[in-house]
């Protein structure tokens, strides 16, 4: 009786989600999700965007046989912010979620302002996609780098995950939380992958939701001996050189591999979304800008890298597949953001978001774009950026100082809080960000300016304070002139 009631109620759900979302017909309403997210890899890092150099056949098969949106931005410049903003659907100003780690990583001492003070717990009365799907039926699952939260009571598995596994820190001889047995000589992305194909095995019966945040490719810069090797005498091409870094690469295209098979091996693709992304820009691109700052990869033809507002640090991979529902070999130039992707999960899985008094979704579906080709994109009017601390990068260069940015349409302003200045550019003309028109467009740098405060009000978006000269001196007399920490891979 209790299977028959759940099948019933099974079919009522997914007859409501489709009537009350625009749903297709033949779109099944509560498909199995699996969402791989990697860490630090930049937008042209990956071949089916432009790299000449890496090589990641898995990853554009999928966009051979899907969709690859090419204006996909992360919500933040670093991980915690956008991982903040996937898991709860919301911009930083509504979760305190801004950056990495507390204010003091840097020295803001030494800068005309404080920043804002930095959350570095995802709020527990925040209800994560994890807890919205798995009140809609799903078996949930995470493997891999969590970051938005330390103790018990905020380890994913009290978060809505069924199972989870965190680990992040090292590829090789790494640790887990929990303890789990690991194989000797175990690489993270494959033991990582090894636990999601179980997954997927144990719950092909039923609804699932699978989330692979791989810690690849994020330093420490470790990789498999066999495929370093495969690289080592490969020309470089551009800003594409390391044999390690293209060998970090290979390893998260494989677990994208193995898992497609393993859903056509089951035969799950048909009603399996499958999504893979990035949590923020790839770490290079700094030279060009005066920053004395390492970098491992390149993000050009885009401006900038990781810890940046400028495109290098903030529009990421964003590839679907979904055999059957998304039509293969589709380009789509559609601005998606990181929160779109709990509206649209929701919609899919016939979910009840939370309520909008209590947690309000700043994103939008992009249901409609992913299954009918050309269709208008829904009821936004732009994406917003705030990032009211400061990220170093080596000697007294800084990544990033506390700014804002809006994006609508083609136009893009950047808004720098020490001194206001404003920069303004058109990515469809430029989008290297190698103009700044700013001076030659008065009137649009104010109306998106007038839009971007709009915004910061609406949200409660809190800002930077000025600083205390004299603590400044002090700081600056104590530990001499301290310098901004080098390690832009380290966020």
């Amino acid at each position: 009786m209790k299977r028959l009631l759940a099948s019933v109620a099974a079919l009522v759900l997914g007859s409501v989600a489709t009537a009350s979302s625009g749903l297709h017909a033949a779109t099944p309403a509560r498909p199995n999700i699996v969402f791989i997210l990697a860490d630090d890899l930049g937008y042209t890092d990956v071949a089916t965007l432009g790299s000449k150099y890496y090589e990641t056949p898995n990853i554009d098969q999928m966009a051979a046989q899907g969709v690859k949106f090419t204006q996909g931005y992360s919500c933040g410049p670093n991980c915690q912010p956008t991982r903040a903003a996937l898991m709860s659907g919301q911009y930083g100003p509504r979760t305190g979620v801004y950056t990495v780690g507390g204010i003091d990583r840097f020295p803001w001492q030494t800068r005309p302002l404080r920043p804002v003070d930095n959350v570095v717990n995802l709020p527990l009365e925040k209800v994560t996609l994890a807890q919205t799907l798995k009140n809609a039926g799903y078996a949930t699952a995470m493997f891999g780098k969590w970051h938005l939260g330390n103790g018990e009571a905020y380890h994913p598995s009290k978060r809505g995950f069924d199972e989870a596994i965190v680990s992040n820190g090292r590829h090789i001889n790494f640790d887990t939380n929990p303890k789990v047995a690991v194989p000797e000589d175990a690489y993270l992305a494959d033991f990582l992958t090894d636990r999601a194909v179980d997954f997927i095995q144990r719950h092909k019966e039923s609804p699932f939701f699978l989330y692979l945040p791989h810690y690849g490719v994020h330093s420490p810069y470790e990789a498999k001996a066999d495929l370093i090797a495969r690289f080592k005498d490969k020309p470089a091409v551009g800003g594409h050189h390391s044999p390690v870094y293209a060998a970090m690469l290979a390893s998260v295209d494989e677990s994208v591999g193995r898992i497609l098979k393993l859903l056509d091996d089951l035969k799950l693709s048909q009603n399996t979304l499958v999504v893979f992304s990035s949590d923020n820009g790839g770490v290079g691109g700094y030279e060009r800008e005066g920053i004395d700052a390492k970098g491992i990869t390149d993000n050009a033809p885009l401006r900038g890298g990781k810890g940046m507002l400028y495109e290098g640090g903030v529009r990421v991979p964003y590839v679907f597949q979904w055999k059957g529902h998304i039509k293969a070999g589709q380009v789509n130039t559609t601005p998606i953001n990181s929160v779109d992707l709990y509206p649209t999960l929701v919609e899919l899985a016939g979910a009840q978001a939370p309520a909008v008094a209590e947690q309000p979704l700043d994103g939008v579906s992009y249901v409609n774009e992913l299954i009918e080709p050309g269709a208008t994109p829904r009821g936004r009017d732009a994406i917003f950026w705030h990032f009211p601390g400061y990220l170093g990068a080596g000697g007294d260069t800084w990544r990033t100082t506390p700014g804002g940015s809006i994006r609508q349409g083609d136009w893009k302003l950047i808004e720098f809080f020490e001194d206001g200045r404003r920069e303004l550019y058109n990515l469809q003309q430029d989008p290297g960000e190698k103009i700044n028109l700013a001076d030659q467009e008065p009137d649009r740098v104010k109306a998106l300016h007038d839009q971007l405060e709009a915004w910061r009000k609406d949200v409660k978006a809190p800002l930077p304070t000025v600083n205390n000269p004299q603590a400044a001196e002090a700081a600056g007399k104590k530990g001499g002139k301290k310098k901004a920490r080098s390690d832009a891979d380290a966020d």
